[in-house]
């Protein structure tokens, strides 16, 4: 099996970066099985997003959600958000579905995926 590598945008890294060491630490621990289930046809344990043939998957650790997509080289982790970010933005919208399903069909957050490959500002 070829090494494994997770690889994070700009702004993955960034907010990584800004959490504390020991939160850091959590979240890069629970990356330890992630590669039997990466490679897998269908990681079942993650929450699924697709749009326009692209399909991210999403990984939960504690109160934050992980957004990554799979990579030659393994994964590419977009974006870590709070989850309580992502309540606060299903609770302004008023749609009742799926934490998943909002944010598929929602055009502001494929946004800030791709903006997240920017080099973060600031």
């Amino acid at each position: 099996m070829n090494p494994f590598q997770i690889i994070f945008t700009p702004a993955g890294a960034a907010e990584l970066a800004r959490m504390p060491k020991e939160l850091q630490l959590q979240i890069l621990g629970e990356f330890r099985g992630l590669p039997r289930q990466v490679v897998g046809t269908q990681p079942a344990d993650f929450g699924k997003l697709e749009r326009g043939g692209r399909t991210l998957h999403r990984f939960r650790v504690g109160d934050y959600r992980v957004y990554f997509e799979r990579h030659e080289l393994g994964v590419l982790v977009h974006r870590i958000l709070s989850r309580h970010t992502l309540k606060d933005f299903l609770f302004r919208s008023g749609l009742k579905a799926s934490e998943d399903e909002v944010l598929q069909q929602n055009p502001k957050f494929w946004e800030m995926i791709e903006a997240a490959r920017a080099p973060a500002r600031g």
